[in-house]
């Protein structure tokens, strides 16, 4: 369950992919600048046409399905009162109206506290702030709330009844104890908050209840199929990466994109620059950079000023203009920025912007720009000792050979694409292999391998260097820009 559709992906018990089906969302609503908000019931629709699509498709019967995972945005707000009802639109994971939350966070229990009961530092991106916003700007709202679920559990909850998510997706809220995989009481009992709203934790491939009478009539699946707990997006797709073992990393791009690596113990940049979450893989973590608008970029340029043009001729329009844009650079901040700023006020920009640019000119700074940006988390999960001598490319980018290239050069190591382009969904589903017992040992399979050009590395080095330079010099403005339009 994505930002802008839910998926549903149905595989063998050798882990081939047979089908899929994809169903739209209605566009996040934006009622203020840095707001965004989705109707959980909206995501139940989607999921509702994406079960029967692609059970459609295959031709499949409701015995035919032997389980179900899940995966979706992470850290958004779900609140459910005493009848089980949403009690208002979710607050999703590229929110940014909690700053004042987080302050509050940071001065009643000390930053150094924080890192201490959940290993990250609280962003306004997290849903804990986004929880305490809601107590501090609409209190017969908060007053009602009985149930807190992430996005993909309230999906959890329309299929089975059941109050649960995984320790993946739980490590995002900012209310999770990374290190000891449990929520933690410290953080809920230093904030006044109720322990019993919390869902219950499980690991990523552990039953978490069966489909319920009234789901299978919903969805044209039968009644008491296992759900497994499944994992949050960047988990299920490095499970779908094969970024299960030390030394491996990926990099996803979705609406956001996203540089991942394995940790077999958990550690963390002091900064908070990136996130240090549990893994979809028992006992085990993983450290992640994010940038909360990389293909959101794209997709607003393109919506914005090319409604007509499909992402492909637009990526093609990119390459007729030459590297570096002739002179363009992007900053993606379009909802804020996490790595490596941890800045809700950042603001997207072109920076060099003369006469002589054309459409192709700002597709391509845009596509650059997302590169850079990732390196950023790429740089620092290196210094973290990551170091692979090869990233996993998936999402939107890996669909693209011009793009591939891109973050190869940007990157100036090898980088490949893999033969399932599922990414989350595909994680997802052999999540459900291993909770049904139907897992076998699945390889992930690279199909392409770009290496480097080394005057390309040379050339995108000294623009990335440009590029690090910008951010400092605008975050005043940007805080300004903040004030002025607050």
């Amino acid at each position: 369950m994505g930002t802008g559709g839910s998926r549903a992906l149905l595989v063998d018990a050798q882990g081939r992919v047979k089908y899929s089906f994809t169903a739209p969302h209605e566009e996040m609503r934006m009622l203020k600048p840095l707001w965004a908000e989705q109707d959980p019931d909206d995501w139940w629709r989607a999921s509702q046409a994406a079960i029967t699509g692609v059970l459609h498709a295959a031709h499949a019967g409701s015995n035919d399905i032997a389980g179900i995972g899940l995966t979706g945005q992470m850290h958004g707000l779900v609140l459910l009162n005493a009848q089980l009802k949403v009690i208002r639109p979710a607050l999703i994971w590229c929110d940014q109206r909690s700053q004042k939350q987080v302050d509050f966070v940071n001065a009643k229990l000390g930053k150094e506290a924080v890192l201490r009961f959940t290993a990250n530092p609280v962003l306004t991106g997290f849903t804990l702030p986004k929880l305490l916003w809601v107590r501090d700007n609409e209190p017969a709202n908060f007053e009602a709330v009985r149930h807190f679920l992430l996005p993909k559990d309230y999906l959890r909850f329309k299929l089975t009844g059941e109050f649960a998510t995984d320790v993946s997706d739980a490590s995002g809220t900012s209310m999770f104890d990374v290190v000891h995989r449990q929520w933690s009481s410290e953080l809920m009992e230093g904030l006044g908050l109720d322990k019993a709203i919390l869902p219950k934790a499980y690991e990523s491939s552990e039953i978490t209840g069966h489909l319920s009478a009234e789901a299978a009539a919903a969805t044209g699946l039968r009644a008491g199929i296992p759900v497994v707990a499944g994992a949050g997006d960047q988990a299920a797709s490095a499970i779908g990466n094969g970024i299960t073992k030390p030394g491996t990393m990926s990099c996803t791009i979705g609406t956001s994109g996203v540089v991942f690596a394995f940790q077999a113990k958990p550690a963390y940049d002091e900064a908070g620059r990136v996130h240090t979450f549990c893994h979809a893989v028992p006992n085990a973590w993983h450290v992640m950079g994010v940038t909360q608008g990389a293909g959101l970029s794209l997709q607003w340029f393109r919506n914005r000023f090319a409604p007509d043009v499909e992402y492909d001729d637009l990526t093609a329009d990119a390459t007729r203009s030459p590297a570096g844009a002739h002179g363009l650079f992007w900053l993606p901040y379009l909802m804020g920025e996490r790595t490596p700023h941890l800045d809700a006020n950042a603001r997207a920009a072109w920076v060099g912007l003369t006469a002589k640019h054309q459409r192709s000119d700002l597709a391509r700074a845009i596509l650059e720009g997302v590169c850079y940006s990732q390196r950023d988390g790429l740089e620092i999960i290196n210094q973290l000792g990551a170091a692979p001598e090869l990233v996993r490319l998936s999402g939107g980018g890996g669909k693209s050979p011009f793009w591939h290239q891109l973050f190869t050069d940007i990157f100036n190591m090898k980088v490949a694409t893999l033969e399932t382009q599922e990414g989350s969904a595909y994680g997802a589903a052999l999540l459900a292999l291993v909770g049904t017992g139907e897992y076998t040992d699945l390889t992930v399979k690279e199909v392409t391998v770009k290496e480097p050009n080394p005057e390309s590395a040379a050339f995108y080095q000294k623009r990335y260097e440009v590029y690090q330079s910008l951010y400092p010099a605008l975050k005043s403005v940007f805080q300004t820009i903040g004030e002025l339009d607050g």
